[in-house]
């Protein structure tokens, strides 16, 4: 566009999944719903690794961490999302649409990067079973999770700062119900080249890499599955991974959707609502996809519910019999 469409701009606005007026009702009540049940399931997941020593272990370390994350990935855009619904109001300020842009990127590269370091503890446990508390101990997965916080930190500090330096027009509707980068690029009227490779290199280093690393811990692992004998063995050991594929499978399969969307003709609706699936129902999945074929969990929220009523009873009856 012209330079002399550009303007001073101290916001945008945020059209979201619909603008018709009676669905609003009901779009703010399912992402309420999916929001509570997202942050519940994994704060209980939290909860139970916490609380019971025999979780106490790398798989479960990996696990907490992924679903604070998740906790904290819907909470950088559904709280927005539901205040702009419930006061009628579409607008998000400019430093809020950035910041938005950089936590959002940063919890999802931080979702990535944990699925894969939960791969690689897989690959280990079966794999390398004699070895594997030897490899994985408490320093190498510390180190692990911090690893991934710092490089995921610094590529959404590097498109946050890009986009800063865009001009925009008169144009700022997001035709989205957060701010997403890809859409920001589009109302750029400067010229948006660095900030396209940016995306196309983060994707390709935070989405290609540890996709590999992935792919190459379970071939490792269906290699060393093949090689037991028991058919009793090669279903207890490709058990302890199905959860996880489960989550990887869901997780990539949305968000290459969305950057499929980015390089098509896809309508901004259909991008928006495959967004939906990867910012919102995957974090609220995995608790349910952890937990429902897992004894340990069950046992150990069975555990921690059964005290906190023992503690209540025992402060009730000690209440009533206070002279």
């Amino acid at each position: 566009m012209a330079s002399g469409n550009k303007t001073q701009i101290s916001a945008f606005l945020l059209l979201g999944l619909s603008e018709e007026p009676a669905l609003q009702p009901l779009i703010f009540g399912l992402f309420l719903f999916m929001y509570l049940i997202t942050v519940i399931g994994n704060l209980l997941i939290i909860l139970a690794v916490c609380s019971d020593p025999h979780l106490h272990t790398p798989m479960y370390f990996f696990l907490s961490n992924l679903s604070f994350v998740d906790i904290c990935f819907t909470s950088s855009i559904i709280p927005k999302m539901l205040w702009n619904i419930q006061t009628q109001s579409k607008v998000i300020t400019y430093e809020g649409c950035i910041i938005q842009v950089y936590f959002y990127l940063l919890f999802a590269a931080l979702d990535d990067f944990l699925l894969t370091v939960m791969a690689y503890d897989r690959f280990v446990a079966i794999c390398h079973p004699l070895r594997y508390t030897v490899i994985m101990n408490p320093r190498l997965c510390a180190l692990l999770v911090l690893g991934s916080w710092i490089v995921s930190a610094l590529f959404p500090l590097l498109h946050s700062l890009m986009v800063l330096q865009l001009s925009f027009c008169s144009d700022l509707e997001i035709h989205h119900f957060f701010c997403e980068i890809t859409w920001l690029i589009r109302l750029a009227c400067s010229d948006p080249f660095l900030n396209n490779m940016a995306v196309y290199f983060r994707s390709g280093i935070l989405g290609g890499a540890p996709l590999a690393g992935i792919l190459y811990s379970y071939s490792k692992i269906v290699s060393s599955i093949c090689g037991i004998s028991s058919a009793h063995g090669k279903y207890k050991a490709f058990s302890t991974c199905a959860s996880h594929l489960s989550v990887v499978s869901l997780f990539y399969c949305s968000a290459l959707g969305v950057y499929l969307s980015f390089t098509s003709t896809y309508s901004s609706h259909m991008s928006a609502m495959v967004s939906v699936m990867y910012t919102v129902v995957t974090p609220m999945l995995n608790p349910f996809i952890y937990s429902l074929r897992n004894k340990d969990i069950k046992r150990a929220l069975k555990r921690f519910f059964g005290m906190e009523m023992f503690v209540k009873g025992t402060f009730a009856l000690g209440l009533k019999n206070y002279p």
